[in-house]
């Protein structure tokens, strides 16, 4: 079966004038009518009607129009993809924490392709679980080339650069007796319920420097593994918390409150493995984030 043939008979099952048809595809009117009914000869079927000037779709027509329309464009989709594998471009495979992935990283990964267009790259993003203790594990086990999340003591072999900072902040529910407070120290929170983070979570060592330099425990009245999650259980009243100055927190029905004391930041980092010769491609990304990031994006994430 004739692929132009079908071609030109999704076309004229659309505008149903062989006239109009034939311009479209710029081809004589008669060439046209000789497919079509090549097409309908070898189906052994009509597929068209004549009605005056115009070919209107026969039952059979319109069910042959819509199962062929979707063919084709599953046929042009798989070209495409085909294409893409013989344009040879190396991957990048980068896994990130999700509040680095939602702007921060896109707008890197973007900046360094425009920057550097002879650059044959193709990114893969990942987020893993969303835990930063997963996506080291990733990184180790060659799933990833570069990560992007928290800094954890246990993973000697990996080399952690600074690329953004986040300011730690206290947030509670818009009712709540401390919403009206314009900073807190942390101390002030320990008789209130809290959100707190798991083990789990890349922010569990850093909740517990800041707690201890105030010198009080939090009431835990719920412990979570993830920022956002946190976040939206103070939304909807289950406690108060201390998390980063995230910016979908802007968004959320909490009251954001900065901490006079302890002043502390939570540092995000590029890190990759410091015995693994990467790819030239994800070399030259790692370089262009060193170079883009020599002074932290604050709270940008």
């Amino acid at each position: 079966m004739n692929l132009d043939h079908l071609r030109y008979f999704v076309a004229l099952s659309r505008t149903e004038k062989y006239t109009q048809t034939a311009k479209l595809l710029h081809i004589t009117q008669p060439s046209l009518t000789k497919a079509i009914h090549s097409l309908e000869m070898e189906l052994g079927v009509k597929l068209f009607k004549k009605n005056g000037r115009n070919a209107t779709l026969t039952s059979a027509g319109k069910i042959f129009a819509n199962d062929v329309e979707s063919a084709l464009l599953l046929l042009d989709k798989s070209v495409t993809n085909v294409k893409r594998f013989n344009q040879h471009k190396t991957p990048i495979r980068v896994a990130s924490l999700r509040t680095l992935s939602i702007q921060w990283l896109p707008d890197m990964a973007q900046r360094f392709l425009q920057t550097i267009p002879s650059i044959s790259a193709q990114f893969e993003f990942n987020t893993d679980t969303g835990l930063s203790p997963d996506i080291l594990k990733g990184l180790c086990n060659d799933k990833y080339d570069i990560a992007f999340c928290s800094k954890l003591d246990n993973f000697s072999d990996i080399d952690f650069f600074p690329v953004a900072e986040q300011a730690m902040v206290c947030i509670t529910p818009t009712n709540h007796p401390l919403s009206n407070r314009s900073s807190l120290n942390l101390s002030e929170t320990l008789i209130y319920p809290q959100v707190t983070f798991s083990k789990r979570s890349g922010l569990y060592s850093i909740m517990e420097k800041l707690f201890n330099d105030c010198g009080g425990k939090p009431i835990s009245a719920y412990d979570v593994e993830k920022d956002q999650a946190v976040a939206g259980l103070v939304a909807s009243g289950f406690g108060i918390a201390v998390v980063p100055n995230m910016s979908i927190l802007q968004t959320m029905p909490v009251k954001i409150i900065p901490l006079s004391f302890p002043n502390w930041q939570r540092i995000l980092y590029m890190d990759v493995l410091k015995h693994r010769t990467p790819q030239p491609v994800v070399e030259e990304f790692i370089t262009f984030i060193r170079n883009q990031n020599k002074s932290l994006s604050i709270n940008n994430i």
